[in-house]
């Protein structure tokens, strides 16, 4: 008895001590860390060598005042009705898109470098003219106070454009979707057996493109897939092709249906055939959601984050960056994405133009939707789809974000906020390092620090991020990794040489991924030429042994004088160096010049003899080089993924001409990606490792030495040095030590979408009754029968216009509609989750001309008890 008591008193005596010394610990770190700085927000100036060119505001995209500016300039033109709201009919003429139109390089460059006048600053305006059946490109200037436009469609492209090549907008959806939803009435009781779907829900799908077999062709395979999270990997053995070339949409029909692997003229022949027993069925069978992102378990830790000791090194001023020995523009297109312009390194230019062109994906599958899919994103609006970025995952927490605004679809301006982020990262191993310790001993290194900017797109299921990366060694890289969900189809029995089974009766289909950057690279200026250079060995005879031979490697160098000797197939060996050099050269006599140094591990690229190749012929070519030309601004178009027959642009022929590339301005086009046959790793979603591709710009011979030894990062020990700070600040880091502080986590993502504010919508209403004059929708003057969210969005949109003119404010009420349509006012739930979609939809689209809104006056109350139905 005595001996377990004096253990339990033991063991009460060592849970004290622990206790107390835990309470020691915390106080001691709590007491040292009262006496640590904050680190600072600013960047440090002492090491800052760049500094910002107010000059570079000639790249800046279109301002929201500017996109006003135009719009009402457009509204104004004798002759013209163009209609802004997104909700138009496809038989309207609809202002799709604003967007910067940059000046001619050379007028640029002489107000850069010669002080010059600044270039006019316009505008490209593109309408879809439904009442003329043909889409025109204008140009609108000068801003700020537009007083001309001029029509410049055949002077970009040599031809006119049909209305056939338009991207589907988002009137033409909503009108895509309700037909889908009235066909889909009569095979209700097939969906619900065979999939669980039912036929009056908004329905998820995805749709093929290009839409068709050929030029002036507007069919659409649509594959169902089940109403979750993830869809695009729920799909079901249905898909329908629907008709819709012609403008009036009460002209559209189904064309085919299948339905598990079997093919029908009609709904009602496949209606007959499954209600007669003469079909083979499927049947429903629920299966958990593992497409769902949702973490499996409870998320609890905190992954390593990054701060700054010293403050942030680098500074964004406008559409302007500096960063240590770097300087560069930028901007973010809403067709092709992240772009940035006049790149300086030590104050000398070494790339003009750096942007992101097209990302392209074909797919293989048995069945129609996916059989046909070739995508060209830069068609759907690569930058569009930037949107914001989350912090701590998508980019470090401490990184400077930028918001972006665009004018594609969506009738005013749409703000993405914290679309785009900068910070300085170290990359996780030195830029350079050596260690010695025969006949001297030393060690010398830098830390591999570079600052990255980023944005990260979601183009339907695919993620893409692109990086710009600027290294302290002069080099600048372009990557792109993917993440996101596969595209998939239903398993049937000849799938599998197509993709392999990555989930319950779905087929991760193979497919493509190719990527093109454009490269502007002024080196030394605009006088360059194109080299190649890679190894032969070559047997030489030993001077000291003459009779002996050895086989040595030697450098092979070339330099290509014509463009198509410069356009560098796929299918053929590539020289393993590419620069672009100037004439001019270095200390040591030899040439200046950048390597492009491509990363990519691509699929085959579609074959020629294939009609929709022209469309994408820039991924012929692993590198083409062209002469620079103000009308060859892009390596495809908006209209190229609707008309892939005949292409508005088509790559092949900037190279057609031939024309001579020795001492002229020059541009890389290069294409990298990977090639994606799909597997279970891929569920719920692809991981961005090992999926990506890219181009290292390497100086070769351009600086006389490392520029990277003048860092002031670098690091050099030697004996009897190793604490010493004077060349080694790592030796005093711990005297340098801050409290990192980080902002509180914010996320606007899901505000003002469409979709996201439809899905909210379609969330948060009550169901309308059968049989009443509009069962499954709300009537809204101009449309057919409208879902409520849509009905509401098309309410809303108008509510914008009006208040964009400065016409004061608009009053918006909702109602639920519950049972016998009686009216009610929205319960306070509902209320608050209106409040909320409404007031970020008009914080991120509506502008006025002088100030703009961060928040909006919410009066929710009672409606009047004698509200008028009518």
């Amino acid at each position: 008895m005595v001996s377990h008591t004096v253990c339990t008193a033991l063991k009460c005596l060592l849970v004290l001590a622990l206790v107390a010394s835990l309470i020691g610990n915390f106080v001691q770190v709590w007491l040292s860390t009262q006496g640590t700085p904050n680190c600072p927000a600013q960047q440090v100036t002492s090491v800052q060598h760049a500094v910002h060119n107010e000059r570079s505001n000639v790249f800046a995209d279109l301002s929201v005042e500017e996109f006003l500016q135009v719009r009402e300039y457009m509204s104004k033109i004798p002759g013209m009705s163009i209609s802004f709201e997104p909700t138009s009919p496809p038989s309207a003429d609809y202002l799709y898109m604003i967007d910067l139109s940059l000046p001619k390089k050379q007028d640029i460059l002489h107000h850069l470098d010669a002080n010059g006048p600044k270039p006019a600053r316009e505008a490209t305006v593109v309408v879809f003219h439904g009442s003329k059946n043909n889409i025109k490109e204008y140009v609108v200037g000068p801003l700020p106070n537009p007083s001309y436009h001029r029509d410049v469609t055949f002077e970009r492209y040599k031809r006119e454009i049909p209305l056939t090549a338009r991207p589907v907008h988002f009137g033409e959806h909503i009108l895509l979707t309700l037909f889908l939803q009235n066909a889909l009435k009569s095979v209700s009781t097939l969906l619900w057996e065979s999939f669980g779907i039912e036929a009056s829900a908004y329905p998820a799908y995805y749709d093929t493109m290009p839409r068709g077999v050929k030029s002036g062709d507007r069919q659409t395979w649509i594959l169902l897939c089940r109403n979750v999270e993830g869809f695009y990997i729920h799909p079901v053995s249905f898909e329908i092709l629907i008709n819709h070339q012609s403008t009036n949409h009460l002209s559209w029909h189904v064309m085919k249906v299948l339905y598990n692997g079997q093919y029908f003229d009609s709904l009602t022949e496949l209606k007959r055939q499954y209600e007669a027993g003469t079909v083979v069925k499927v049947f429903y069978n629920p299966v958990a959601n593992y497409a769902s992102l949702k973490p499996k378990q409870k998320p609890t830790g905190i992954g390593p984050q990054q701060f700054y000791v010293q403050g942030k090194r680098f500074s964004v001023k406008n559409n302007h960056v500096v960063y240590l020995d770097w300087s560069f523009a930028f901007g973010l297109s809403p067709l092709r994405g992240m772009k940035v312009f006049d790149v300086r390194f030590r104050g000398e230019r070494i790339i003009y133009e750096l942007s992101v062109q097209e990302a392209m994906s074909v797919y293989g599958s048995v069945t129609p939707n996916t059989m046909l899919t070739k995508f060209l994103d830069g068609s759907l609006g690569i930058g569009r789809s930037a949107h914001e970025l989350v912090k701590g995952v998508d980019c470090p927490y401490s990184a400077t974000y930028i918001d972006t605004f665009h004018f594609l679809d969506t009738g005013v301006p749409r703000r993405f906020r914290n679309s785009i982020c900068v910070f300085e990262h170290n990359m996780g191993h030195p830029l350079r390092r050596h260690f010695s310790e025969i006949i001297f001993n030393s060690y010398g290194g830098v830390a591999n620090s570079a600052l990255v900017f980023r944005t990260i797109t979601a183009i339907g299921n695919y993620d893409y991020m692109w990086d710009f990366i600027f290294y302290q060694s002069g080099s600048v890289e372009a990557k792109v990794h993917a993440s996101g969900y596969i595209a998939s189809s239903f398993t049937l029995k000849d799938s599998f040489p197509f993709g392999h089974q990555v989930a319950p009766n779905v087929t991760g289909n193979i497919h493509t991924h190719f990527i093109s950057f454009k490269v502007d690279l002024d080196v030394l200026g605009v006088k360059n030429v194109f080299q190649t250079k890679d190894m032969q060995f070559v047997n030489v005879s030993l001077p000291w042994m003459p009779e002996r031979y050895a086989m040595i490697p030697q450098v092979v160098e070339k330099q290509l004088q014509t463009e198509q000797e410069a356009a560098l197939r796929h299918d053929t060996k590539t020289p393993r160096y590419l620069h672009i050099a100037s004439t001019k050269k270095n200390r040591w006599g030899q040439q200046r010049s950048y390597r492009l140094h491509v990363s990519s591990f691509s699929g085959d690229h579609l074959p020629e003899s294939q009609a929709e190749e022209r469309a994408m012929s820039w991924a012929r070519y692993k590198v083409a080089i062209t002469k620079q030309k103000d009308l060859e601004q892009s390596c495809g178009s908006l209209y190229n993924q609707h008309d892939m027959w005949t292409p508005v642009v088509d790559f092949s022929k900037y190279i057609e001409d031939n024309e001579t590339i020795e001492n002229e301005d020059l541009v890389a086009w290069v294409t990298t990606g990977f090639l994606h046959i799909p597997h279970a790793e891929d569920i719920p979603n692809t991981v961005t490792v090992g999926n990506g591709g890219g181009v290292l710009l390497r100086p070769h011979n351009y600086f006389d030495e490392d520029p990277s030894i003048h860092s002031a990062d670098s690091v050099y020990i030697n004996p009897g040095s190793e604490d010493s700070c004077d060349n080694n600040r790592m030796a005093c880091l711990a005297q340098e030590t801050c409290n990192p502080v980080f902002e509180p986590f914010t996320y606007h993502g899901f505000e003002g979408g469409f979709e996201g504010m439809r899905q909210t919508l379609k969330e948060q209403q009550g169901p309308l009754v059968e049989g009443s004059a509009c069962a499954n929708g709300t009537r809204v003057p101009g449309l057919p029968c409208t879902p409520p969210e849509d009905a509401i969005l098309c309410l809303l949109l108008r509510a914008h216009s009006h208040l964009d003119e400065g016409s004061g404010a608009v009053g918006i009420m909702f109602f639920d509609f519950f049972h016998h349509l009686q009216h009610r006012p929205a319960p306070p739930s509902k209320r608050q989750a209106y409040r909320g979609w409404i007031t970020g939809c008009l914080t991120q689209y509506v502008r006025l001309r002088d100030c703009s809104s961060e928040a909006v006056v919410c009066i929710v109350g009672e409606t009047h008890k004698n509200w008028n139905s009518n």
